[in-house]
């Protein structure tokens, strides 16, 4: 693991937050190194639930247990519902409800610096987990946020500066269910038949530790685990009845790109993406679902015989660059992150152990969306950029690595607007943008990047790719373009234009990469939205 100087961060830390709280008047939150510690007692809360990050040892593969970071959830206030714990690592799945009032009272008991970010959801910069908030050990951080979400799947995980990659490894994540109105008009699975899927990569010693070691070429990659997890277990088996389910998968892995299909060639239903359900019911080939994406799937086993599986897969697909590295367990084939994937990979079995005779139907319809336009766009002449880019061996966006309060005139949103953004490769997928890069160096420029955005969610309109190529044609099917997202994998060679409202809260909200080794290399920017 990298070293870190605590004292020094700290003390940068606390000097950015003097420099926004005078930027943003009015904010006294920002004065003290004692940030959020104590509820606002004026903040009436309907669910306030302890959540601490704590080391921990838990049985994941058979024999010794493994040493994990863990988040421990304890129901103060709320209904009984709300708090859903999970075998292995993950922490407890937390089921909200839009219009609630959350108070999250979050303990670092870790012996490094941890802050938590709410994966999705919409709030002020001060709840959203912005690195700068980061406590030690022994202090307290008070989020107190309402549920503007509509129904969907989000989650939560360790935003620490230059610590998420290694945080979230050891086990710092956990979902987020929301429910509406809309959504429970609609007679979907639920109960049993609403299943999580949290996809990891691990590795692991012989004595069934967390191995993550980086070399330079793993880091420009991305970090490969050798052995899927799904909800922290391995080999999963989930036995399920003759019925439709629900299906809320989540990316968790740091780096690893997943082309999800079904083993027998059934078409996947999806009826939710990042930012909730969709307008309708679409049906894809294959999914392709990048780090911090989610796809809620409709999967209906009525009709399949008792005692047979039905196999989730990552199939084969074609990457740029060709920086794979092989599967250490199991002999399952060279497995991508930038490099693409050679061979199949098993994620889940679902075995049919019950027969039932009843089912729901398949929505035709879903939730109503507005669909945004460039009509909407605020300032139609202005498209805002985020230029991928690479120089002296780091990753950058709009030509710049991450610092804490730093962001480029440029970077700057009018509060209660809606902004065209265009997230490009700068100077081309071969890596022009490297500014004298020769040789097989350009190659490194020649990744998929998961961006994520900070905020309210944003809709794609368009993608476009500069050449044909094999490697895109073996992805281009798997892609969710309607609904609303906050992350989008933007492939070599590939620009995409998406649509965002900055809405309601002003501050930095960030936007990065979330393969997680490339984020703390400093593959992350704040937009100041005022």
């Amino acid at each position: 693991m990298m070293h870190i100087d605590y004292k020094r961060r700290q003390f940068l830390q606390y000097a950015t937050l003097g420099t926004i709280a005078a930027s943003l008047p009015g904010l006294a939150w920002a004065e003290s190194p004692t940030v959020n510690a104590t509820p606002n007692e004026a903040f009436k809360a309907d669910v306030e639930i302890a959540l601490t990050a704590q080391t921990a040892d838990v049985p994941i593969l058979s024999g010794a247990h493994t040493h994990v970071f863990k988040y421990y959830g304890k129901l103060i206030k709320g209904p009984q519902t709300t708090l859903k714990e999970l075998p292995g690592y993950l922490g407890p799945i937390l089921n909200f409800q839009q219009g609630q009032k959350v108070r999250i009272i979050f303990y670092n008991q870790l012996p490094e610096p941890c802050i938590t970010h709410w994966h999705g959801m919409h709030m002020p910069q001060v709840m959203d987990g912005h690195p700068m908030y980061e406590i030690r050990r022994g202090e307290r951080y008070v989020y107190e946020f309402e549920v503007k979400n509509p129904a969907g799947t989000n989650w939560y995980h360790s935003h620490t500066h230059e610590l998420t990659a290694p945080q979230v490894y050891q086990g710092l994540a956990g979902l987020i269910t929301i429910s509406d109105e809309a959504e429970q008009k609609l007679d979907l699975p639920n109960g049993e038949y609403d299943m999580p899927l949290v996809i990891q990569d691990r590795s692991f010693t012989n004595g069934n530790q967390l191995r993550y070691v980086l070399n330079m070429h793993q880091r420009m990659r991305g970090f490969l685990g050798d052995t899927i997890l799904v909800n922290g277990q391995e080999n999963s088996i989930f036995p399920v009845k003759t019925k439709a389910y629900r299906l809320r998968i989540l990316n968790g892995s740091n780096s690893r790109i997943y082309k999800l299909g079904w083993d027998d060639g059934t078409p996947m239903i999806a009826i939710g993406t990042d930012g909730g359900l969709l307008a309708k019911p679409e049906t894809f080939p294959y999914i392709m679902l990048a780090p911090a994406e989610r796809v809620e799937l409709w999967v209906d086993f009525s009709g399949r015989k008792l005692g047979s599986d039905l196999t989730l897969q990552s199939l084969s697909y074609q990457g740029a660059g060709h920086m794979g590295g092989g599967m250490g367990r199991g002999g399952m084939g060279m497995m991508g992150g930038g490099s693409g994937q050679d061979g199949v990979l098993t994620i889940a079995r679902f075995r049919i152990t019950e027969q039932v005779s009843d089912s729901p139907k398949l929505p035709v319809e879903l939730v109503p969306m507005h669909r945004l336009t460039h009509q909407d766009i605020s300032n139609p002449g202005r498209t805002v950029p985020i230029a991928i880019g690479m120089r002296h061996m780091a990753f950058q966006l709009n030509g710049r690595t991450f610092e804490m309060q730093d962001y480029m005139e440029n970077e700057k949103i009018p509060l209660n607007t809606v902004q065209k953004i265009k997230i490009f490769h700068e100077g081309g997928m071969m890596g022009r943008g490297m500014r004298g890069g020769r040789g097989g160096m350009g190659m490194m420029m020649s990744l998929p990047h998961p961006i994520h955005l900070h905020g309210q969610q944003f809709q794609i309109l368009a993608r476009t790719q500069a050449s044909p190529s094999r490697e895109y044609d073996s992805v281009k099917d798997g892609f969710i373009n309607s609904g609303w997202k906050d992350t989008v994998l933007v492939m070599p060679g590939e620009e995409v234009e998406i649509i965002k409202p900055f809405k309601d809260y002003a501050g930095l909200f960030l936007y990065h990469c979330h393969n997680l080794e490339h984020e703390d290399m400093g593959m992350m920017r704040n937009f100041y939205v005022s």
